[in-house]
Order: C-alpha cells, then structure tokens, then sequence
C-alpha cells in the first residue's frame, strides 16, 4: 500500500476501516495522471472484504461523476452485510 492509499482507507480496529471520501478524491485525481484507476477501485473492494464495518467522511464527494464507481462497491459491501456509518467532515 503506498503513502497515499493510506492516508484515505485506514483500518482502525481489526473488522472496521475508515474512508475519507475527500482523500480518496484526492486520490482518484493521481490515479487519472498514472493510470491507475481500476487498481484504485479494486483495492477498495479488496480491502472492504476484509471489513464489516466502515466510517466514511466526507461522504458529499461522494456525488461526484469521478466516483460514482464507490457507490456501487458500497452497495456490494452492504449486501455481504456490512454496515456503514456516514460522519459529517471533520473540519465543519
């Protein structure tokens, strides 16, 4: 996992993880210019399978056309029966 990936996807405790939607934007725009996009969203996948329970922050980026694929991974992660907590950001 590079410098990057972790600063948006941390694993706090051993089933639960935590995204900032905002770095993970922030990520998205490296992955564009190195062309690592589809690695990007697998590793999501991938390390959701690992979780069941995920904190995301900064959920408004979220509505973005760039990471729209995110939805449909959350959708899969909630289907396995994962649980998702949306908190407000933490600089509001």
């Amino acid at each position: 996992m590079n410098r990057r990936e972790f600063l948006f996807f941390t694993k706090s405790v051993k089933d639960r993880a935590a995204l900032s939607c905002e770095q993970l934007y922030m990520r998205y725009l490296d992955s564009t210019l190195d062309g690592t996009t589809s690695q990007l969203f697998k590793k999501i996948e991938q390390s959701l399978s690992t979780v069941t329970f995920l904190h995301v922050t900064d959920a408004a980026w979220l509505g973005c056309e760039e990471l729209k694929p995110v939805e449909s991974i959350l959708t899969a992660f909630c289907e396995r029966g994962g649980r998702i907590e949306y908190k407000p950001s933490k600089y509001l």
